[in-house]
């Protein structure tokens, strides 16, 4: 079994001002894999007062120096692809061969593009050619608390962590406590490649207790967290007082809009979608518009699919999703499918229980369901599982308006042959990002949402933006060194 208690503050592996341990529980088996401890205040100020210490020196730092640390980190990385895999599929349940995939390597990935968005990005920028004494100065925020969960551990790390870094801040990083094991490799990799002491901070904690002392804390001058909506809520609330920035990225219930002339391919790939992660990923198109000649035919398609999935555990190989990250989560998604059968969705595949080969582990069948309208539970609510709703439209306007009705606002999907038809859908779809036939956004484009999935943007050029201050200057000398 794993053992790590010690946090990482101003450079060095240190233990608990108090010790309080908590178990990780392995989904797959419902077994305690790893004992770490839960923070309290005393830790969480010695994070952020090593991170306020290091400000002063690190901000100023050459952006080229920030840089190598940067590709150092990146180096480091993909050395320890292996054990980052291995740590991310332990603790929070994805398939070994997803973990090795997808999850980690969507570090390099986000690692990778900063480094390039980076190269070209301009901290000192001309007002314009009306004003050729004028600049806008782009400054590091400051101290930043930052607060991330278990569903993509590394993914959503590395979008904060590194902006960050190379921005000129500061930072304590509090992870999931569920999956905190990726986030303790993480810190190795800053550790080895020899950042200096007190520019990255890690303290393990739970909401209760590190977040909210990060969100209230009076040196902590921004806190970027992604999670639900519920806790994203809590933090901007506990936040005012002290008039932190506050960047939330957070739930989402995603309308994928299948047209009649959509390809062949298009109602399996949204279903594979909605699964993949076991359905734990807040841009996951969890609802299914189908328009309605082509309805019963899609109905039938996600059947297949959802009863050709394969469930089991996170340490096979092969082509499977795994199972939830925890207890709580799977008698949350239960008590939902309990709730889209009592409202009168029909049941097409799936339903409650695990499958019917697993009797341990927080497994949950892959479920459809039809016939759903908007007003139903499973229609409006982020389940965070396997779990789709199928929902006829007979008009493009109808299909909007559907997709719209939604507290949320992060991700929609378009399907159809008619360009025409998809630029206007891509205008009309009330979120923060719009994927169209399949096609995945390019490297740099902006992950966020609008409405109560939060508006941060993370990713690119607009990513190192979310951890800089905007100074405007007048009578600058252009002709000094």
């Amino acid at each position: 079994m794993i053992v790590k208690r010690e946090f990482y503050i101003d450079g060095k592996w240190v233990a608990p001002a108090t010790a309080r341990d908590f178990d990780v529980i392995d989904p797959s088996t419902e077994e305690v894999c790893a004992v770490i401890s839960l923070g309290g205040r005393a830790d969480t100020d010695a994070a952020v007062a090593a991170a306020k210490r290091a400000f002063s020196t690190w901000s100023m730092t050459a952006p080229a120096d920030r840089l190598r640390y940067v590709e150092t980190i990146l180096e480091i990385y993909k050395r320890r692809a292996e054990d980052m895999a291995r740590a991310i599929s332990l603790e929070m349940g994805a398939p070994i061969d997803l973990a090795r995939q997808s999850q980690a390597t969507s570090g390099t990935w986000h690692i990778s593009n900063f480094i390039t968005a980076f190269k070209t990005f301009e901290f000192i920028r001309p007002l314009g050619a009306h004003a050729p004494n004028d600049r806008i100065a782009m400054e590091p925020i400051g101290v930043v608390g930052l607060i991330t969960p278990w569903n993509w551990p590394m993914n959503q790390v590395t979008l904060k962590a590194i902006p960050a870094m190379l921005a000129g801040c500061t930072m304590v990083l509090k992870p999931s406590e569920i999956a905190p094991l990726s986030s303790i490799v993480f810190a190795e990799i800053v550790d080895e490649a020899g950042v200096p002491a007190g520019v990255f901070n890690m303290v393990n904690g739970d909401g209760v207790g590190v977040g909210s002392q990060l969100s209230t804390h009076p040196d902590v001058e921004m806190i970027s967290f992604t999670g639900s909506t519920r806790a994203g809520i809590a933090i901007s609330k506990a936040a005012a007082d002290s008039l932190k920035r506050v960047c939330l990225e957070l739930g989402g219930k995603g309308a994928n809009l299948i047209f009649a002339d959509a390809d062949e391919n298009a109602v399996k790939r949204g279903v594979q979608h909605c699964f993949n992660n076991s359905g734990q990923s807040c841009n996951a198109p969890t609802r299914m518009l189908v328009e309605r000649p082509v309805y019963d035919r899609a109905v039938e398609i996600a059947r297949e699919v959802a009863e050709s999935t394969k469930v089991a555990s996170a340490h096979e190989t092969g082509r499977h999703i795994g199972p939830v990250v925890s207890a709580g989560q799977f008698e949350k998604i239960q008590a939902l499918i309990q709730k889209g059968i009592d409202e009168g969705a029909r049941l097409v595949a799936g339903g409650l229980g695990r499958p019917a080969d697993l009797n341990r582990g927080y497994f949950v069948r892959p479920t459809v369901f039809a016939d759903v309208n908007n007003q139903m539970t499973i229609a409006r609510e982020d389940i965070f599982g396997p779990v789709l709703s199928i929902l006829p439209f007979d008009s493009e306007e109808e299909a909007v308006e559907i997709a719209n009705d939604t507290p949320y606002g992060l991700t929609n999907y378009v399907q159809s042959q008619d360009g025409a038809r998809r630029n206007r859908l891509a205008r009309r779809l009330r979120s923060g990002m719009v994927e169209m036939n399949g096609q995945s956004r390019a490297a740099g484009s902006p992950f966020g949402g609008v409405k109560a999935s939060g508006r941060a943007r993370e990713g690119g050029h607009w990513g190192l933006e979310e951890f800089l201050e905007v100074k405007a200057i007048s009578g600058w000398a252009n002709d000094a060194a």
